[in-house]
């Protein structure tokens, strides 16, 4: 017998990244939260279906060394007005680099009760985006240098493992696998 599924909630979540001419970029990531059926809330009446429960939209300024030079939050939407107070609280991240662990110091800077759990949320795919927007930028910096580091993304995924093809191509100078023919990757 087929199952049958009633849709009743959507979360979608858009990215997009830009470079400014200021030499700063810009990444914006914006969260949104609706219901395929109304709903009585003690604070905003009755939310109609397809209404937004929670729209919040966060922009992060970021320089090519991937440190937070500004923050903004709007919301648009939310359950309660109370929520909103939590938008300037983000300004705490301004100088935290986008690193390794930078998301356990984001929420060590700005405690769960404190903050918005949905802008929060939203730090993970905003600082996947701006890698993505920047990763040319950064490649062609550190290319240019004699002493480069090893490339952030390296051992993160399979294809970019030091002994992979691909970084065999990309990156002959970090690569650790054996030499062609004797491949397993």
């Amino acid at each position: 017998m087929p199952l049958t599924r009633k849709h009743l909630h959507t979360r979608s979540i858009q990215c997009q990244g830009f470079e400014r001419d200021d030499g700063l970029w810009d990444i914006e990531a914006t969260l949104t939260d609706t219901k395929t059926g109304s709903y009585p809330t003690h604070e905003r009446g009755n939310i109609e279906a397809g209404e937004p429960i929670h729209c919040m939209k966060l922009c992060v300024t970021l320089d090519l060394d991937m440190v937070i030079q500004d923050i903004r939050v709007e919301m648009p939407y939310t359950p309660f007005q109370l929520c909103k107070s939590a938008s300037n609280r983000m300004k705490k991240l301004i100088g935290l680099k986008i690193s390794s662990g930078w998301k356990r110091e984001a929420s060590r800077r700005i405690p769960k009760t404190d903050s918005c759990t949905h802008v929060m949320e939203l730090l993970g795919p905003m600082s996947t985006t701006a890698y993505q927007t920047m990763h040319h930028a950064i490649e062609n910096r550190e290319s240019s240098k004699p002493d480069r580091k090893q490339p952030v993304i390296l051992n993160e995924c399979h294809s970019l493992a030091s002994d992979s093809a691909v970084v065999r191509v990309m990156w002959p100078e970090f690569y650790t696998g054996k030499e062609p023919g004797n491949q397993t990757r």
